[in-house]
């Protein structure tokens, strides 16, 4: 079978903006240690692109969420510094993770419980400490099968962190009180926005996830924090519209003059979202303002400002997160989650 063309989407990844972000959040937690979420394929960036990076970095506590992303991971990573954040739903899970010696997050007493029945371990524990999701009630750590439990590291997750919210406090009060509850070996409480709340939320470890990958949930993380994705697309086709005609679906863009315009082979079903109208993409510093929708897989730039640039030629998207989710509407996360499979990274 004949070799496939490459991809005419690309998402550059600045690994030593990835490494120097892990580096602050380490030093912000001052004499925690900072471990780095890796669920969701890095946030969307690949396992195979960050990774390697973070640990040369000097990071060694890495998170997921599901079973199905341990093994990627493992790729890089020893077992034990491998935790599961949703626990272990079933004996199969329990029994995967035995089988790879990753570390579960046992949510529940009866997690707990099945934890033990599979033979035990060391494992994680959360404890809710008010955002209602995941982790064990307060009043539940007493129940037998959690105190037998061989916790290495005991957790919780802050609801309000980016936020300068009472909840913070309220949180980090309910977790001191848990703390002698139950045997452990270590404690954790702060997401990125967590470290930026200062050294009282640090304790042992914290768990930045998305300020490693560009994102600055507070203000006083922005002089630390610097973008690592870039979206590029290759321009597919030039036109030359007419004064009068229109661009796209529901023929939202008219031209007042004549023009010429690029079409680029992405969109929504990418990861660009048609929030993104009323944008521009960029090239040597020149703004190529989108016309009309997003479609799915199209979006039709304007050239006038780049008129030498022909088909084949790459354009990007501005995509510092801070200022990508004011102009969408999308919260950070969102921004970089959504970025679809048909970039190559």
């Amino acid at each position: 079978m004949s070799e496939v063309p490459p991809p005419t989407l690309r998402l550059k990844i600045d690994r030593d903006a990835l490494a120097s972000n892990w580096s602050a959040l380490d030093r912000m937690s001052g004499k925690a240690r900072a471990g780095a979420a890796v669920k969701a394929d890095c946030y969307g960036l690949g396992v195979e692109n960050c990774l390697p990076t973070l640990i040369e970095a000097g990071a060694r506590d890495f998170f997921v969420a599901h079973w199905s992303e341990v093994a990627p991971v493992l790729e890089h990573a020893a077992p034990e510094q491998v935790a599961v954040l949703h626990g272990p739903l079933d004996s199969s899970e329990a029994a995967y993770a035995r089988a790879t010696g990753v570390r579960p997050v046992i949510d529940s007493v009866r997690q707990a419980k099945l934890w033990t029945e599979s033979g035990g371990g060391p494992c994680h524990l959360m404890v809710d400490s008010g955002i209602n999701r995941l982790g064990i009630r307060p009043e539940e750590i007493s129940d037998p099968l959690v105190q037998s439990l061989e916790v290495e590291v005991l957790m919780s997750h802050l609801a309000c962190a980016d936020e300068d919210s009472t909840m913070n406090a309220r949180q980090l009060a309910d977790f001191r009180a848990i703390l002698p509850m139950i045997d452990h070996q270590a404690e954790s409480l702060a997401n990125s926005a967590g470290i930026a709340l200062g050294s009282d939320y640090h304790f042992d470890l914290t768990r930045p996830g998305l300020s490693l990958y560009g994102g600055v949930p507070r203000q006083e993380l922005e002089s630390s924090i610097s973008q690592v994705a870039y979206p590029e697309a290759a321009i597919i086709q030039t036109r030359n519209l007419r004064a009068g005609e229109t661009v796209g679906y529901n023929a939202t863009f008219t031209a007042k003059h004549d023009m010429r315009v690029g079409v680029l082979s992405l969109g929504y079903a990418d990861g660009i979202l048609r929030s993104w109208g009323g944008a521009a993409f960029g090239h040597e510093g020149r703004s190529l303002p989108i016309l009309g929708k997003v479609s799915m897989d199209m979006i039709v730039i304007d050239l006038d400002a780049a008129p030498e640039l022909v088909e084949g030629d790459w354009v990007s998207l501005p995509y510092s997160l801070p200022d990508a989710a004011r102009q969408t509407a999308l919260s950070q996360y969102e921004l970089l989650t959504v970025l679809g499979h048909r970039f190559d990274r």
